[in-house]
């Protein structure tokens, strides 16, 4: 049967006191958003529906970004969730199969939860996510008897009865389409915030002689964020369970508590993450590379047996092939490094190309920006690069060539050429005396007056 998604990602989220739509704060460098979408397109959904509203066009950018395939439509007044997936109608026209609601400020349900409740609809015609809370607060009361869903009870409508009950609304809702929508339109807005609710659903299926059902999960999978206190213990609760994966897979980190990951952060078996290491979007890790302390990577490859770091960077479009070694305080940039080369010390390597077991001196730096346009270098194999040479792209280094030291690379450098480039020293005897001896009765006429 197939599955079409509808997400409600329309909310201000005022308590966020931000000018950003709510769903598009990130947690492990991704929109929140993005999160929902990830779990569930694991399901291979027919159609995703997405319902904005409050920053529309930026929240539809988003969506479209993750899924070029994604319905995007409006909630042009926030009315409630029944309202708001109400939007969605047209968008689901033709579908015959089951829907799933989900919430795009709900970053955590596992692809396995959804699951679940697929399995839980080939019995029941209504199937919502609850959880047993620790603290049920202001949470949404699911009343049962037995397996049976009877209805679910919002916090300020319900009685001192209901609110003792733990089962918990999570607000995740599947049904079969034309169900949905059914039920949908038979919902009113008699309640305290005179708003359309989605969870009135259950209440008229009963009423009409439908089955709903609960399927439970982990609280901790349920976390709405809906303020910056929330949004931080969000990242703290995905940065945990990220960095056990990849220690359960094989992954050595000696401090775990200090590195940060990425959604989308490939690390494989074996690899080792010193202290102090953040992993931006975009980054592999082959087996066997070791990343070193307070290295920063982002949209980046690191092949096996690599050695990246202390204090590097490696930013976009850095590839780093099998035995490569970036050092301290090293930046790469839009670059290759090929087999074995090493760039090992204050150095800056950008829109450039390195040969297999090239050495590139301390201080050197690819000038590859006219103030208009980027510009690349390439660097052959087995090539010497000297300290402190400046590389003025669009320019080559052959192989097995060398620069001086100092040297300031204008033109191309044939294979096995060495290039000098740098002015003569001129020693002016006696000068430097006369000069501090000036500069010292200045400064002291300066501090008498």
């Amino acid at each position: 049967m197939s599955i079409a998604l509808v997400i409600l990602a329309a909310g201000k989220g005022t308590r966020m006191d931000s000018d950003l739509p709510k769903v598009l704060h990130k947690i492990g460098g991704a929109p929140l958003l993005h999160h929902a979408m990830l779990s569930a397109s694991a399901l291979e959904p027919d159609r995703t529906v997405v319902v904005t509203g409050h920053g529309a066009d930026l929240v539809e950018a988003a969506a479209l970004d993750f899924d070029a395939d994604v319905i995007a439509v409006r909630q042009p007044e926030q009315l409630g969730t029944a309202h708001a997936v109400a939007q969605a109608r047209d968008a689901l026209a033709g579908h015959e199969g089951d829907v799933i609601v989900l919430y795009g400020d709900t970053p955590f349900i596992t692809t396995e939860t959804l699951e679940a409740m697929i399995a839980a609809r080939a019995a029941h015609d209504v199937v919502v996510l609850g959880f047993n809370a620790a603290d049920p607060g202001r949470y949404g009361r699911l009343i049962t008897d037995g397996d049976t869903l009877s209805r679910i009870v919002e916090y300020k409508d319900a009685s001192d009865e209901e609110r003792a009950v733990t089962l918990c609304n999570s607000g995740v809702i599947c049904a079969d389409s034309a169900t949905l929508l059914d039920l949908i339109d038979a919902v009113g807005n008699n309640n305290a915030s005179q708003e359309f609710y989605l969870t009135d659903i259950v209440g008229i299926a009963r009423d009409r002689g439908l089955s709903a059902t609960a399927v439970t999960c982990d609280e901790a999978e349920t976390i709405g964020i809906n303020s910056r206190v929330e949004l931080a213990a969000a990242e703290a609760t995905f940065q945990s369970r990220a960095r056990i994966a990849l220690m359960e897979s094989g992954v050595q980190m000696q401090a775990p508590d200090t590195v940060f990951l990425s959604y989308d952060t490939i690390i494989g078996r074996d690899a080792e993450i010193e202290p102090n290491v953040i992993f931006a979007p975009g980054v592999t890790v082959e087996s066997g590379a070791r990343i070193r302390a307070f290295s920063h990577l982002e949209g980046a490859h690191v092949s096996r047996g690599a050695t990246v770091g202390p204090f590097a960077r490696l930013r976009p479009g850095a590839e780093l092939a099998e035995h490569v070694h970036i050092g301290n305080f090293v930046e790469i940039k839009n670059a290759s490094i090929d087999e074995g080369a090493k760039v090992n010390h204050l150095t800056y390597i950008g829109d450039a190309s390195v040969g297999a077991r090239s050495n590139i001196g301390a201080g050197t730096i690819t000038c590859n920006y006219d103030g208009v346009m980027k510009h690349k270098t390439t660097i052959g194999r087995d090539t010497f690069i000297g300290s402190n040479t400046m590389l003025v792209a669009p320019v080559t280094v052959g192989d097995e060539a060398m620069t001086a030291t100092a040297t300031v690379v204008t033109k191309d450098v044939p294979d096995g050429a060495m290039a000098i480039g740098r002015t003569p020293q001129d020693n002016k005897q006696g000068f430097a005396r006369k000069l501090f001896a000036m500069l010292r009765a200045k400064k002291a006429k300066q501090a008498k007056g």
